[in-house]
């Protein structure tokens, strides 16, 4: 295993015998320290080089110790910073704390003593900086940059997660299974002022009422059998972040309500317990439900359900953004590839992906992400033919209303020219209503209806 660098140490001392002796004691201890006289040199060499801490005096002709701390703030904000400076003068020490500085020794010490700090600081310092990089690539991961498709229909909800992002209200996300539900809202997270928080994510459907409500709001010792101890819940756990309720149409009414006092008044009750909690988290639900379907058969309460629609996206289905497939399919194939390097397959055949283009997709996203895996592992070609498509790949339905065979009624015509005029229209719901001089939510009642028929 590959041992991280030594340390790099600059000493600082008008006294410059002293600063060389402190670095020689440095560097015996294992870090790579340097020792110099001149405070003007040392903020030249802060610029110009880079150092895990800075080891200073406090009274220096020319620059004194607080300037070239503050030096150090302003070119190497992560160098870790420690005074040294005489007992007399230990008010101004302090005052280097409150600027910035890691500690301060007073004279005489041992360079034992600089090194335990050192280590400390550098030590911190290092956390830190793996922090803010896990955090930035997580984002990286996860923001709108990195949602697959630029089709009509995905514009308007990466628009609508970046008017939303910010705002301190409940996100409700609405889609069919596999239609990335997740990933919208990691991106509303990520996008957000709350994105240095934590992500945490459950599936309401996933757990029973009794252990679900465990897992949102905690316990203590003895709260049920099997509880030997106390555990903070999911609602702390997501505490400055946002916690995700995946399928919360699955959620029990009783625990319906126990989220809509927390939604209402921002405290928390773990199971067992007489205190409540504070807590400062941000709600996104997602479910493939017709929520208000289920309000209507006393499954959801009406009152929840205006709380969390103060913003919905609604995620568009695959068959309603046709245009994205090629892309997705390209996407998908290389993050396959990644996996199954020794694949032979290396691209996808114009014949097979006219038939992909032609698939209904009922179960999304996720049911192509598993084909094009499946035909990578599978193929015995570099490109990919339709013999080698699984069988239950089927040609969509055409929804174009032609004048020919049967009659139908009115409403089966106008149900399936809506479709039509939706696929037509890159799946944008506004553009669609717009052209059909409708408002938004005849439209979507259509839609619903068409979508009940398949």
């Amino acid at each position: 295993m590959t041992r991280p660098p030594a340390p790099r140490v600059l000493v600082v001392d008008d006294q410059v015998s002293l600063a060389e002796t402190i670095a020689e004691g440095l560097a015996e201890r294992g870090f790579d320290a340097v020792g110099i006289g001149s405070s003007v040199e040392a903020a030249r060499r802060l610029g110009e080089e880079r150092f895990d801490a800075l080891v200073t005096d406090l009274r220096m002709p020319e620059l004194d110790g607080l300037a070239l701390l503050s030096r150090a703030r302003e070119v190497a904000p992560d160098c870790a910073v420690i005074v040294m400076t005489a007992f007399s003068a230990v008010d101004t020490a302090i005052e280097s704390i409150r600027r910035g500085a890691y500690h301060y020794l007073t004279k005489p010490f041992k360079v034992d003593e600089v090194a335990l700090f050192l280590d400390r600081a550098v030590g911190e310092a290092r956390l830190r900086r793996e922090a803010v990089t896990l955090k930035r690539s997580l984002k990286d991961r996860f923001s709108l940059g990195n949602l697959v498709g630029r089709s009509g229909a995905m514009r308007e909800v990466c628009e609508l997660v970046l008017r939303v992002a910010d705002a301190a209200v409940p996100v409700l996300i609405l889609g069919e299974t596999g239609t990335g539900k997740g990933l919208i809202a990691r991106a509303v997270h990520a996008e957000g002022s709350r994105a240095a928080g934590p992500f945490v994510t459950v599936n309401c459907a996933a757990l029973p009422e009794t252990l679900l409500e465990s897992e949102l709001f905690g316990h203590v010792k003895g709260a049920f059998t099997g509880a030997t101890s106390k555990r903070p819940g999911l609602f702390e756990a997501a505490h400055g972040g946002t916690l995700f309720l995946d399928e919360i149409g699955e959620m029990t009414p009783a625990l319906q309500a126990k989220l809509l006092d927390v939604l209402e008044r921002g405290v928390v009750r773990a199971v067992g317990s007489n205190k409540e909690t504070s807590v400062d988290v941000r709600i996104v639900a997602a479910t493939h439900r017709d929520l208000r379907e289920r309000v209507a058969s006393s499954q959801f309460r009406q009152d929840l359900l205006y709380r969390l629609e103060v913003v919905t996206v609604e995620v568009p289905p695959l068959r309603h953004r046709r245009d994205d497939l090629p892309v997705l399919v390209e996407h998908f194939l290389k993050e396959s590839k990644a996996r199954h390097p020794h694949s032979l397959v290396e691209r996808i055949g114009p014949e097979t992906m006219s038939r992909l283009l032609e698939h209904p997709w009922p179960g999304n996203v996720r049911e192509l992400e598993h084909l094009i895996e499946r035909v990578v592992l599978l193929a015995r070609s570099p490109e990919v033919g339709v013999a080698d498509l699984p069988a239950t790949l089927t040609v969509s339905r055409d929804a174009t209303p032609f004048f020919r065979g049967e009659v139908l009624p009115l409403r089966e015509v106008q149900r399936r020219y809506v479709a039509w005029a939706f696929d037509q229209l890159g799946g944008r719901k506004v553009q669609t209503a717009e052209e059909l001089e409708v408002d938004i939510k005849t439209l979507s009642r259509w839609l619903r209806d068409d979508e009940k028929t398949k």
